[in-house]
């Protein structure tokens, strides 16, 4: 049974339906689908056809949420900039200065979060298959949501004496959430590959939603210049109230029939296929995807999705965060104020989620992984052209681009192109694998965007020390 065959669909709606087609027959046999410990399945010798409708969408809705939330500590952390500058500011003296520990908190933060998400999600992808579904993603979201509210606690906490203290703490918070939300994605895309491509976009979209919600957040909070304690704190709290939604809305999940549906046909798929039945209580032989031979397949994809978050975040946001209007300090609010927030992060994260969505639509170019890494390698362009934009402080590199447009531009493209090519690569790698191996080539996916995140954050240490 090859997993590169497709089950056609008349079109591809973003609001898709579990439901596949395929002209071979089928035999299958399902004991208690509606029994969420289901013992004994039938082994089906093709594609399973007629997969239950997904009433409403809900599980739709449920991975587009799950996905935004399997990041959104990350995207509420980096973007509670005001509250970070505020933490760490000098408390000894009246200089207006950033402090190195300021300048660098950005980087800071992202290399605190690539590594250990890096080394998470190979580790996902290696071993993940050995543990329950439900147990990886529930485990890894109450980590999440434990360490949110811990991370809102000390926001009403006086740090200044002990900023040093301080310091690790928050590293090593950023470490573990990163953590176990590298896990929960890993997780996450390991299960749509299962389900029809629309889930996979779902996740991916998802997770750009999440920044696209962090950033309107962050907008509509300073429009009402609260202190940058009140705002950090009204961020971690709808974190933490929206990861325990998340909790909620996937054990619901779990238990709808077209959810089982689609996890039971990955497991028939590892059966053997010379039996009738698999009744797991007579220990039947379990095929077991293997992780060489997976990635003999994927590679290319894989390398694409490494170097597009490689490159992503060698500048964003570490360096872009710098980049000042050409006319701040005139007095005027979108300059002083929103400039960052709207561009950095709101214009970022909506071109990044046009991108998902476009990808999702168009899902091209299909089966030319070397086309997509060439695109990938052409956009390494993005990191000279932004890191001569307007940055401040500097001390090395000249100001190329003064134009605010230009930066803005520039950001789009970074943005649109980020989105677009990583959501290709992640669609397409499942689609050239068998059956039983879909799980584990969405989750080796995940492996290299993480690598990905993690190289890109080191470049990103060197390039705010050049410039």
């Amino acid at each position: 049974m090859s997993g590169e065959e497709d089950s056609p669909r008349a079109n591809k709606p973003l609001l898709g339906k579990c439901i596949t087609t395929d002209d071979e027959s089928d035999t299958l046999v399902v004991h208690s689908i509606n029994n969420p410990r289901v013992d004994v399945v039938g082994v089906s010798t093709t594609r399973l056809q007629n997969a239950p409708e997904d009433t409403f969408n809900f599980n739709y809705i449920v991975f587009y949420f799950l996905g935004m939330t399997s990041i959104l500590p990350w995207n509420f952390i980096m973007m509670a900039e005001e509250y970070w500058l505020f933490k760490f500011r000098n408390v000894t003296g009246n200089g207006t200065d950033l402090t190195p520990r300021q300048m660098e908190m950005q980087a800071d933060l992202s290399m605190s979060s690539a590594i250990p998400s890096t080394a998470f999600l190979i580790i996902n992808a290696i071993i993940g298959y050995r543990f329950s579904l439900k147990s990886r993603i529930i485990c890894s979201y109450v980590v999440m949501t434990l360490l949110m509210v811990l991370t809102t606690i000390f926001v009403k906490i006086d740090t200044d004496t002990w900023q040093d203290e301080f310091f690790v703490i928050t590293i090593a918070t950023v470490v573990v959430i990163n953590s176990a939300s590298a896990v929960a994605s890993g997780t996450l895309f390991g299960i749509a590959g299962q389900f029809p491509s629309e889930y996979m976009t779902a996740v991916v979209s998802g997770q750009a939603l999440g920044g696209i919600f962090a950033a309107l957040a962050e907008i509509i909070i300073i429009t009402f210049h609260p202190p940058p304690d009140l705002s950090a704190f009204i961020y971690f709290i709808i974190g933490s109230t929206a990861l325990l939604v998340s909790i909620i809305l996937y054990l619901i999940m779990q238990n709808t029939f077209c959810f089982k549906y689609f996890i039971m046909h990955q497991q028939m798929a590892r059966s053997n296929s010379s039996r009738e039945l698999l009744t797991a209580h007579v220990g039947s032989e379990i095929h077991q995807p293997s992780f060489k031979t997976v990635m003999g397949k994927i590679w290319v994809y894989g390398f694409s999705e490494w170097l597009v978050f490689a490159t992503t975040l060698a500048i964003y946001p570490s360096v872009t965060v710098l980049v000042n209007s050409e006319h701040k300090g005139n007095g005027h609010l979108w300059n002083d104020i929103y400039f960052v927030p709207v561009v950095n992060y709101l214009l970022f994260n909506s071109g990044d989620y046009l991108g998902r969505i476009f990808a999702g639509l168009f899902e091209k170019p299909q089966d030319k992984p070397f086309v997509v890494a060439f695109l990938t390698i052409a956009r390494i362009l993005f990191i000279p052209l932004l890191a001569l934009c307007n940055t401040k402080p500097r001390h090395s590199l000249p100001v190329l681009f003064h134009s605010d447009s230009i930066f803005i531009l520039l950001m789009s493209g970074l943005a649109v192109s980020n989105g677009y090519l990583a959501n290709i690569a992640m669609i397409c790698a499942p689609k050239i694998v068998r059956e039983h191996e879909k799980e584990m080539a969405s989750s080796i996916m995940a492996a290299f965007l993480g690598v990905g995140l993690a190289g890109g954050s080191m470049i990103s240490f060197l390039l705010v020390e050049l410039i």
